[in-house]
Formats: structure tokens, C-alpha cells, sequence
């Protein structure tokens, strides 16, 4: 098989094979090894490849936004993306008769994963770098990035910061009349900073909060 992706070349191209390899191939071949344990690898790799980026490209940020950003620089989604600029979907090993997947699968991203673990036993740091390099992954993420959850999205970010925090939810007041009430909700991480919104039901009113912290960290690089 060809051992070079993402602008790398294999010096051992039974690694990438390993990389390339869902689970799901063994369903026709039971004696392969799949790319689960280099996804394991490799997800520490990148997590620390995009955390070296941020820091020396983002000085003034403390942790709360960094994390945001290495987040969203990491995530599936991105990591998908990634994807589907290469050649990636091609090379994949699956079970025999499997049907097309669709662009966003999670596949897309553990395969990527598993090739940066891969990259690290084959040459090191700088082999891993380079596919890094060549996946582009950007740190700021499109408005909509969080709509659909922005409490799992919060939940996620404070939970990967050092110590791991909690969303703090407090109802500030109650308005409106008694059939039609209005929810104030404040939300408030530690080192992220705090939001407050508004909406007829408390989830919604949580939800928008959320979404508002999200926003001010992203946008914000004076944050304590």
C-alpha cells in the first residue's frame, strides 16, 4: 500500500495500515489489528500538539480560552473536515460490502487520530508535527459551532480545563406574568467567566447563557 498521507511518508508502512484499519473490518477479518489503540495515541498527541500551537500563538489568553480553542481545533467535526480534503475516505479499511459513509462519520476523525499515533511510533514528535501541520485545523470555529448543545459544548471545555470545573447555574430572577414567566439564568465557570441570559423557560434561558459565555471566551483575551 502507498505509506504516505498528509504530506508524511511511513518509514514503517505497517503502521499506517494499522492507522487505516476501522473496527469494523474485522467483522470479515478477525485477525487484523484495528486502529483503536493508535486512536488512543494519537489522541493524546494531538491534544498536546494543538495545545503547544495556542500557547505560543495565543500569549495573551488564559486557560479558559485556550481550551476553547484547542476544543474546537480538536474536535470530530474538525477533525473530519480534515478529512475530507484528502484522500482519506479511499484508503480507509472496512468490512466487505460496508456502504458509503456519510462525510461527518466519527470513523473519519478516530482514522486521523490513529494516523497521528502512528505517525508518533513512526518518527517521533516531528512526524506527528507534520501531519498536524498538514491537517489545518483551525482554532476558531464558525458562530454555529455550539447552537445545537451549548450546555454539552460548556460542559465539555470546562470539564478538559486543569481541574476539571463544573457550570455553575443560578437563577437570578423570575418576570412576567404568571402564565407567561421570563427566566434570567447566570452561568459561571472558574476561569472562563460568567453570562447571563434570558427566556421564557429556565432549559432555554440555560442554554442561551451558555452560548453567551461560549461567544465571550472565544472573543475575549483578557480573561482571568
Amino acid at each position: 500500500m502507498m505509506a504516505e498521507i498528509f504530506g508524511y511518508s511511513f518509514r514503517n508502512p505497517a503502521l499506517l495500515e494499522e492507522a487505516l484499519t476501522t473496527p469494523s473490518y474485522r467483522m470479515t477479518s478477525p485477525g487484523a489489528s484495528d486502529n483503536q489503540r493508535l486512536e488512543f495515541l494519537g489522541d493524546a498527541v494531538l491534544d498536546f500538539l494543538a495545545a503547544d500551537r495556542l500557547y505560543a500563538e495565543y500569549p495573551g489568553d488564559a486557560e479558559g480560552p485556550l481550551t476553547v480553542k484547542r476544543t474546537h481545533m480538536v474536535s470530530s467535526a474538525a477533525l473530519c473536515e480534515a478529512a475530507a480534503r484528502s484522500d482519506l475516505a479511499g484508503r480507509l479499511r472496512r468490512n466487505k460490502g460496508a456502504s458509503p459513509l456519510p462525510q461527518g462519520a466519527k470513523v473519519y476523525a478516530d482514522a486521523v487520530e490513529a494516523i497521528i499515533g502512528a505517525a508518533w511510533l513512526d518518527g517521533g514528535l516531528e512526524a506527528a508535527r507534520r501531519i498536524f501541520d498538514a491537517l489545518k485545523l483551525s482554532p476558531s470555529p464558525k458562530a454555529a459551532a455550539w447552537d445545537d448543545n451549548p450546555k454539552g459544548c460548556l460542559q465539555t471545555i470546562s470539564q478538559a480545563m486543569t481541574p476539571p470545573r463544573q457550570p455553575e447555574y443560578t437563577t437570578v430572577g423570575i418576570s412576567g406574568k404568571a402564565h407567561a414567566p421570563v427566566f434570567t439564568i447566570k452561568v459561571k465557570v472558574e476561569g472562563m467567566g460568567e453570562a447571563t441570559a434570558s427566556s421564557g423557560s429556565r432549559k432555554d434561558a440555560e442554554s442561551a447563557a451558555a452560548a453567551a459565555l461560549l461567544r465571550s471566551v472565544q472573543g475575549r483575551r483578557d480573561l482571568v
